[in-house]
């Protein structure tokens, strides 16, 4: 049986961009989606250069994000109060 080399790496390509639909298509205060936005990409380019460091880029840089979005919205949530 022949595995195709790229295929786990599309699999997450493509969850990243199904997940990424489905929060986009929510209503949310511009502040929230801003702060959110921001924790994201800034979470994002820390794992990717943790990735180039480790070898790992792809699942450093998703993981960076996931973790900079909430991030964001927590610290979006704490500021409202």
């Amino acid at each position: 049986m022949t595995t195709i080399p790229f295929l786990p790496r599309f699999k997450a390509a493509a969850l990243t961009l199904i997940v990424a639909g489905s929060l986009g298509a929510c209503a949310v205060d511009s502040n929230t989606g801003d702060r959110t936005l921001t924790g994201a990409a800034v979470g994002a380019a820390s794992g990717a250069a943790v990735g180039l460091i480790r070898g790992d880029f792809l699942s450093s840089t998703l993981t960076g994000a996931a973790a900079g979005g909430a991030g964001g919205f927590v610290y979006d949530q704490i500021e409202k109060r």
